[in-house]
C-alpha cells in the first residue's frame, strides 16, 4: 500500500496599503471572490490562509459576502489563519520592536474576529534572517514557511524537503517548512492530472508532506490565470480530485506541526526567493548571473548549481535603489523617534509606512509605481506632522549611514530635506498639509530585463493553453518602438537644485537623452555642510575638467521661511571660456495631466525662454510651485518617464517633470532665488 502523502495548502492575500479602490475590487472579483466561492463547497478540503491585516480591513467593510464566507470556512476546521506583520512589512528590515508589536496586532485581530489564536507565520516575501527567530518566538509564533531554495542554499537536497525542520537563534526555536518549488510552478499552471501527480511525489516516507504556501493572486489575478481557473474550472477540478485520490490527505500545518516528528535541524543564511536575489543585483550583475546560469544547463543547475550559484540579499535593494534606502531610512529614524512621541495616531502612520511595496522592484511595479512610493511618504509625514507640531527647526542627521550630513528643515507648512552626499541637493519637499512629497521622484536605470529590447530578442513558444499556462516569471510580451525608445538612463540621481556646467551644445533634446557635456564635478559629488540657526550652507572645491582639472568652488545657501525658502548659489573658476549652468529641478505629482507650467498645459516636453519665473500649478493639490530667479534664463523640461517590468509585461510610467533653468557665465556666477509654495 503506497505512502500515504499529507497536502500542506496556504495561500496568502496581500495588496498594498491604501492601494487603488479599483484594484481592490478587481481582486475580490477575479481571484479572492471566486477562490473562496469554489472552496466553500468544499469544507472537507483543508487548508491555511494568510491575509494581510489591512486587506482583510477592506474585505470585511466593502465586501462582506467574501468575509462571510471566509468566516464560516474558519468556523467550520477548514481554514487554519498564519500571522505577519499586520501592514506586511518585511520583517527582517523593521526594527525588532515593530516586528513583534505588527505580528501581534494580526495575532490579536485573527484571535477577535475568527476565534483562532495562530500558531504559523507567513514570511513576507520569503525574506528570512535567523535574527528574526527570537521576535517571532516573543510573538508566539511556532512555525514558519520559506521556498525549499533556501534550504538548498544550506546543502539540503530537495528530496529531503518533504517535513518541517527545526532552527534556533539565541535558545529561541521555531520550525521551518519548505515550500517546493515543483509545486509553486505546478499549481495553478499545469493541469490538474499533472498537478495531482506532482503533489504524489512526496511519498518517501508514511509522515511525507506535499507544502506549498503561495500567493492567492495567481488564482485569478495573474494574467491568463482567471479564465484557466475559474472559467475553465481548474481549481474546482484539482479540489474535487484531491478529495478523491486516497493517496492525499490535506492537512493545516499546525496539525502536521504537533503530529510528527521533525526531519532534524537546519539553519538557513539570508536568502529570499532565488528570483528575489537575482532583482536585488544591479543590472550587470544580474545579466552575469543569468548567463552562469546558462552555461551551467538547466538541469545541471537545478541538480547542484542551485546550491552554489546564488544573487544578492533583499537589502541590496536599498544598495540598487537610493530612493528605497531613503524611504527606508526615513521610516527608522521615525521609529527611533517613537520613544519620544506618545501618540496612538503616529504609531498606525508608522506601521502603515513600513508596508513593503514600495521598497522593491522585480517581476512586480514595487518601487516603480510611484502611488506606492507616495502611500509610503503619505505617512512619514502624517508622523512627522505628529512629531513636529507647529515647530520651526533646522536638523542635522546621518541616518542613511552613507557617512555625509543630511539637513532637514521643519518648517509650519513644509518639510525641505537637502543632501550633503548628492551635491547640496533637494531630495525632499513635503507639503505637510497634503501630506504629499514633491521630490518623489525616481532616477532613470538600467535594469536586466531592458536585454531582451534592447537586442530585440524574439518571442519564445509558449504551451498550449489546454495543457498549462504562463507562470509570471516566463510570460513573453510584445516588443514595440516605444518601449525601445524609451530606454533612457541618468547618470545622476533626478534631485532638485542639481547644478551642471555645459556648453552652447546644451538643448532640451540632449537634457531628456541625459547625453549632453558636463565639465563640472557637482552633480553628483558630495559637498561640506554647514548649519546655523537660520540657514544651512552647502560648499565644494571642485573642479571643471576641459580636460584637465581647473580648480572651482561653488557654494549653495538655503534660508527657509513659512512658505518655502530662499537660496543663494555662487561659484567661481579659474577656467577660460563660456559655459553655460544648468540648474536642474525634478518635481513629481499626482495628477500630470492637469499640470501647468508657465501658464501652459504640460507638454511631453517644452521650453519657456527669457524669464525669471518656473511657475508649476498642481490642479490636484491646488498650489503654485514658483522658482524665481534675479536674472533671466531659458526653461527646458521633459516628462521623466521609466521603462519597468510589470506583471502584465512592461510598464511606461510619469516618475516627475525635469526642469532645466539654463543661464550663460564665464569666469563666475552668482544667483540668488526664492522657491514658493502658493495657495491658489
Amino acid at each position: 500500500m503506497a505512502n500515504t502523502t499529507k497536502l500542506l495548502f496556504g495561500i496568502h492575500m496581500h495588496q498594498p496599503v491604501d492601494n487603488f479602490d479599483w484594484v481592490i475590487k478587481h481582486g475580490v472579483e477575479v481571484c479572492y471572490g471566486p477562490f473562496f466561492e469554489v472552496m466553500s463547497k468544499y469544507p472537507e478540503f483543508r487548508f491555511s490562509v494568510h491575509c494581510s491585516g489591512w486587506l482583510m480591513e477592506q474585505i470585511q467593510e466593502f465586501h462582506p459576502k467574501l468575509y462571510k464566507q471566509i468566516m464560516t470556512l474558519a468556523k467550520k476546521g477548514s481554514i487554519e489563519l498564519f500571522s505577519a506583520g499586520y501592514y506586511e512589512p518585511i520583517l527582517s528590515v523593521i526594527p525588532s520592536e515593530d516586528r513583534v508589536t505588527q505580528i501581534n496586532m494580526l495575532n490579536d485581530s485573527i484571535v477577535s474576529d475568527f476565534k483562532q489564536t495562530p500558531k504559523g507565520l507567513w514570511l513576507t516575501e520569503r525574506v528570512w534572517e535567523s535574527s528574526l527567530i527570537p521576535d517571532l518566538n516573543c510573538a508566539g509564533v511556532k512555525y514558519t514557511v520559506m521556498d525549499d531554495y533556501h534550504f538548498q542554499c544550506a546543502g539540503f537536497d530537495e528530496e529531503i524537503l518533504d517535513g518541517y525542520y527545526m532552527s534556533e537563534e539565541s535558545g529561541k526555536e521555531i520550525g521551518l517548512f519548505p515550500i517546493s518549488k515543483k509545486l509553486r510552478y505546478a499549481i495553478p499552471f499545469l493541469n490538474v492530472d499533472s498537478a495531482i501527480k506532482a503533489i504524489k511525489s512526496f511519498n518517501r516516507e508514511e509522515d511525507s508532506a506535499a507544502i506549498i504556501f503561495d500567493d492567492a493572486e495567481k488564482f485569478g489575478m495573474w494574467p491568463g490565470t482567471h479564465e484557466w481557473v475559474y472559467e475553465k474550472g481548474w481549481l474546482e477540478s484539482f479540489v474535487q480530485a484531491v478529495l478523491a485520490d486516497e493517496v492525499i490527505e490535506t492537512m493545516h500545518y499546525g496539525e502536521y506541526y504537533e503530529q510528527e516528528r521533525t526531519r532534524g535541524i537546519a539553519y538557513l543564511p539570508n536568502v529570499s526567493y532565488y528570483e528575489m536575489g537575482e532583482w536585488s543585483l544591479r543590472a550587470d550583475d544580474a545579466l552575469k548571473l543569468e548567463a552562469f546560469k546558462q552555461e551551467m544547463g538547466h538541469d545541471r543547475y537545478e541538480k547542484e548549481g542551485v546550491k552554489f550559484l546564488k544573487g544578492g540579499i533583499w537589502k541590496n535593494f536599498f544598495v540598487k535603489y537610493e530612493e528605497s534606502n531613503r524611504i527606508h531610512k526615513r521610516m527608522m529614524e521615525l521609529s527611533k523617534a517613537r520613544e519620544s512621541v506618545d501618540d496612538h495616531d503616529f504609531d498606525t502612520a508608522l506601521y502603515k509606512s513600513q508596508t513593503n511595496d514600495a521598497l522593491w522592484h522585480g517581476v512586480f511595479g514595487g518601487l516603480y509605481l510611484p502611488n506606492l512610493r507616495d502611500n509610503a511618504y503619505r505617512y512619514m509625514i502624517e508622523c512627522e506632522n505628529v512629531r513636529y507640531g507647529k515647530k520651526n527647526l533646522l536638523l542635522r542627521d546621518q541616518n542613511e549611514l552613507d557617512g555625509y550630513d543630511k539637513v532637514k528643515a521643519v518648517t509650519a507648512k513644509h518639510i525641505f530635506r537637502f543632501d550633503g552626499a548628492h551635491g547640496g541637493q533637494l531630495v525632499e519637499f513635503d507639503s505637510r498639509k497634503a501630506c504629499f512629497n514633491w521630490q518623489n521622484t525616481l532616477t532613470r536605470r538600467k535594469e536586466a530585463y531592458h536585454q531582451r529590447l534592447l537586442e530585440d530578442q524574439p518571442a519564445q513558444e509558449v504551451p498550449a493553453a489546454e495543457d498549462s499556462i504562463d507562470t509570471i516569471h516566463h510570460a513573453e510580451v510584445e516588443i514595440n518602438d516605444t518601449l525601445h525608445d524609451a530606454i533612457i538612463y541618468d547618470w545622476y540621481l533626478k534631485n532638485s537644485f542639481v547644478d551642471h556646467i555645459s556648453d552652447e551644445n546644451f538643448n532640451g533634446g540632449n537634457f531628456r537623452h541625459c547625453n549632453f557635456h558636463e565639465f563640472g564635478d557637482f552633480s553628483n559629488q558630495p559637498f561640506d555642510v554647514f548649519v546655523d540657526k537660520k540657514s544651512v550652507l552647502f560648499s565644494r572645491d571642485g573642479g571643471l575638467y576641459l580636460p584637465q582639472k581647473v580648480p572651482t568652488k561653488m557654494d549653495k545657501r538655503y534660508i527657509p521661511h513659512n512658505h518655502g525658502f530662499d537660496f543663494e548659489i555662487s561659484l567661481s573658476t579659474q577656467a577660460v571660456g563660456t559655459f553655460k549652468y544648468v540648474l536642474e529641478h525634478n518635481f513629481h505629482f499626482c495628477d500630470y495631466e492637469s499640470i501647468v507650467i508657465n501658464g501652459d498645459p504640460l507638454l511631453d516636453q517644452g521650453s519657456v525662454l527669457c524669464t525669471d519665473t518656473l511657475e508649476i500649478y498642481d490642479a490636484e493639490l491646488n498650489q503654485n510651485i514658483v522658482i524665481t530667479l534675479d536674472q533671466t534664463c531659458d526653461i527646458h523640461y521633459f516628462q521623466l518617464k521609466t521603462l519597468s517590468q510589470s506583471e502584465d509585461g512592461f510598464d511606461l510610467s510619469v516618475q516627475g517633470i525635469s526642469f532645466a533653468m539654463v543661464i550663460p557665465f564665464s569666469k563666475n556666477i552668482s544667483i540668488m532665488g526664492r522657491l514658493e509654495v502658493k495657495d491658489v
